[in-house]
């Protein structure tokens, strides 16, 4: 297959590229900062008055747009929430303009979103069919505004499928070696309430339900990216401490995070328990369900 990825230098991005590459699929990267190509890889300039993006894709299979500021960049002040949502509307538009002017229109879009979309619960239970929760806070926000824009892909007559996708959890980037760290500092504990859930997925489940989505032309509209079984905080510092032979007892209040991180902080405090209902009931199956097997796979 050809497969454009916008965003393919993030942490989902290059494990997709490299997961795909070894498949013997050939793998568009559009960046602002293009390489020199590699083996199956072409690396395409977008987002700059002098590209032209559209010139140099080939026939394209599916079409992944990742693009965006990252959520862990820096504070969230005022101008950094305008350059994080800014940069995920405009990106999305800039990838549907690109398949416009293709003579050959994809047949998938995959539009990365998070399970922000849902909103912040400690007893709801999110599915794909789940309504988001009004006046949630910048991340419901963000997720929304993504999607909408993401969305117009359906008036071109592509198949659009909306990947919200959960905790991913990989050794070196994203949200677990932070963490880890405390515990390798043996001073891990349960960070705010405990009661927060976490809905996760391992890295290689991610790149592998991307596959699925793209071979299942059966599926579209939102995908849920998680394990089908979320743990809470408290549950998921217990089986870190398990996996790495590390104690557990040192909790960190809520209010030292918000302290520290003002509203970055939801990231940690706030959560939502989502479930894959779609992937699972169109014959997913996870390699890393169990977070305790994530671990140890990744850990070992």
């Amino acid at each position: 297959m050809n497969i454009a990825i916008a965003g393919g230098t993030g942490l989902i991005g290059r494990a997709l590229t490299k997961y795909f590459i070894e498949k013997g699929h050939t793998v568009f990267v559009l960046t602002r900062n293009p390489r020199p190509n590699e083996h199956n890889i072409q690396y395409i300039k977008w987002l700059t008055d002098d590209s032209h993006p559209e010139r140099e894709l080939k026939p394209l299979d599916a079409f992944i747009n990742l693009a965006g500021e990252s959520l862990n960049s820096g504070r969230w002040t005022k101008k950094k929430k305008e350059e994080i949502i800014n940069s995920r509307v405009e990106s999305t538009q800039e990838a549907i303009s690109l398949m416009s002017k293709l003579e050959q229109l994809p047949s998938v879009f995959i539009n990365s979103s998070g399970i922000s979309y849902y909103g912040a619960s400690f007893d709801a239970i999110f599915t794909e069919a789940s309504e988001t929760i009004s006046s949630q806070g910048f991340l419901t926000d963000v997720a929304y505004l993504w999607e909408k824009e993401a969305k117009a892909a359906e008036a071109l007559g592509v198949r659009t499928v909306i990947a919200r996708t959960g905790v991913v959890l990989d050794k070196q980037q994203g949200a677990l070696p932070k963490m880890v760290l405390p515990y390798r500092l043996l001073a891990g504990g349960t960070i705010g309430s405990g009661k927060q859930w976490i809905s996760w997925i391992h890295l290689h489940d991610v790149v592998r339900l991307f596959e699925f989505v793209i071979q299942h032309k059966e599926m579209d509209g939102p995908v849920n990216f998680t394990s089908p079984y979320p743990v809470t905080m408290k549950e998921f510092g217990k089986t870190i401490s398990n996996v790495l032979h590390r104690p557990h007892w040192l909790p960190v209040p809520g209010v030292a995070f918000k302290l520290i991180l003002g509203e970055m902080s939801t990231l940690l405090l706030d959560g939502q328990k989502v479930l894959p209902d779609k992937a699972k009931s169109h014959g997913f199956s996870f390699e890393y369900p169990e977070l305790s097997t994530a671990l140890q796979g990744i850990y070992s």
